[in-house]
């Protein structure tokens, strides 16, 4: 099983989002502030969302998406910014880094093997 954890300052403001960037589904923890992210469809990747700690440190997790162009344009739309736009990895596929509204740091990611 895969797992990650994303911290942020505004869980509500977090988790509204990445329901509407991904359609994220968002499961609370009974007694705990943390919340159990579910990614959807087969391949699901399951995660965490809880309040930051002002010693942790970020890790940058990609995230499958059919279009880098299209996802970019919907994270701005939604609150989040473009750090690193659309770039080739040749023979691979593409990718794009952005900050999103909890000011963590993250990157999206398109396969396109021997095309880019």
């Amino acid at each position: 099983m895969r797992h990650f954890e994303l911290p942020g300052d505004d869980l509500a403001r977090a988790k509204n989002f990445y329901k509407k960037l991904f359609g994220w589904k968002f499961e609370k923890v009974p007694k705990w502030d943390y919340w159990m992210i579910k990614t959807g469809g087969k391949d699901a990747i399951y995660g965490g969302l809880t309040k930051r700690e002002k010693s942790r440190k970020a890790v940058v997790n990609y995230i499958d998406v059919d279009s880098v162009e299209k996802c970019s344009v919907k994270i701005e739309k939604t609150g989040g910014k473009i750090l690193v736009p659309k770039m080739p990895v040749k023979g691979w596929g593409y990718y794009a880094i952005f900050k999103d509204t909890e000011d963590n740091i993250l990157g999206i990611w398109e396969d396109d093997e021997g095309k880019a």
